[in-house]
């Protein structure tokens, strides 16, 4: 049953209302429905930071209702990982979220409306798996969802199992708020295309493939480093290093256009042989110049994988076609990596390609 707390949709001064029910969440959702409002969906794990909440202010721009869950999920997490380690800041939470909100203009009147989130799912395990679960994929027991061909790679290689419990997660999420727009992050760029791709295989329409936007990392103003639940396990000297990843991405970004900006034989083919390793090593030297640095303080950094992969099928490029990458309506290439720095792993990425092409997937 939802816990005590007035709905946005209700008259005065709205407030979040607390859902913790498959039950009470599809009521408040056909309320919204006969009012005719549509509904924008911030998935989390909690442990909210300014990123999560540049998500949740898009989906105040994009919407009338505004619905953001909390939910750690154990399928999502290897027998080894830190599932029950994994920050739980429930409180702090809730008081971030009712302290946001957004100015919208009113249509057709210049006049401007405040929109504060509306709800806050915050489901039990039992809820979401009715079969139960473990972490121990061999043990799991029940329905869930995979995305062939795209969840073993990237990630997926370093992670297996994994978006195989984002997939099944979100999923469920999606056919319990039936979202009109959801909105995801950037730094996890394999998860959100990966969704798109969900929802167009499987014929969502709440949300479309087209409503699920993927929003720009939040940085840190001065380092760049890529806001992370997971930054909180980093220790004060570490957080010294722990921009590294972001550093090297930026030397491979840099690598890949002078590559694509080299003037090209007339006669010759446009294709340019060994880009992914001259890229990927750009990176990986910035790496390894830290790894020896960060010794001295006592800092271990190690990297896990540095890679250039096309953003429609994840696969690893090889030579590159100039045309592909640099035309309108071409597909993109996703630079990302991933990065131990002590007991953390962090991960990041640049998108590259025609900046139409970009903008669509990145929206």
């Amino acid at each position: 049953m939802a816990t005590t707390g007035t709905s946005s949709m209700h008259a005065g001064e709205p407030d979040v209302e607390i859902i913790d029910s498959i039950a009470a969440l599809r009521a408040w959702r056909q309320r919204a429905r006969e009012q005719q409002k549509d509904v924008g969906f911030v998935p989390t794990m909690g442990a909210l930071h300014e990123g999560h909440l540049d998500l949740v202010r898009e989906s105040l721009r994009g919407n009338q209702l505004t619905v953001v869950s909390i939910f750690v999920n154990p399928a999502q997490f290897a027998p080894h990982e830190d599932l029950a380690t994994y920050p739980r800041t429930l409180e702090s939470d809730l008081r971030l979220l009712r302290g946001l909100s957004v100015n919208v203009p009113r249509t057709p009147t210049t006049d401007t409306e405040t929109r504060k989130p509306s709800a806050v799912f915050i489901p039990p395990v039992k809820d979401m798996y009715p079969s139960g679960i473990t972490t121990n994929v061999a043990e799991q027991r029940g329905a869930f969802v995979q995305v062939k061909g795209l969840e073993e790679e990237m990630e997926g290689k370093s992670r297996p199992g994994f978006f195989r419990g984002v997939a099944t997660v979100v999923l469920k999420l999606f056919n319990a708020v039936e979202p009109t727009n959801a909105y995801f992050g950037q730094k996890d760029i394999q998860q959100g295309l990966l969704l798109r791709r969900l929802t167009s295989d499987l014929l969502l329409s709440h949300p479309a493939p087209e409503n699920l936007h993927i929003v720009p990392t939040h940085r840190d103003s001065t380092s760049g480093l890529a806001l992370s639940s997971r930054n909180m396990y980093l220790t004060e000297t570490e957080r010294t290093w722990a921009p590294t990843l972001w550093r090297a991405l930026q030397a491979g970004k840099k690598k890949w256009e002078e590559i694509m900006q080299a003037e090209t034989d007339p006669n010759s083919t446009t294709i340019v042989k060994g880009a992914r390793d001259r890229v990927v090593n750009a990176a990986t030297e910035v790496i390894q110049t830290a790894v020896g640095e960060s010794e001295k303080e006592g800092v271990s950094i190690r990297p896990d994988y540095i890679q250039l992969n096309w953003t429609d099928t994840f696969e690893v490029i090889g030579d590159v076609d100039k045309k592909e990458v640099l035309s309108e309506g071409t597909r993109g290439v996703i630079l990302s990596g991933a990065l131990w720095v002590g007991r953390t792993r962090l991960i990041d990425n640049i998108i590259l390609g025609h900046p139409k092409v970009v903008k669509q997937i990145i929206s």
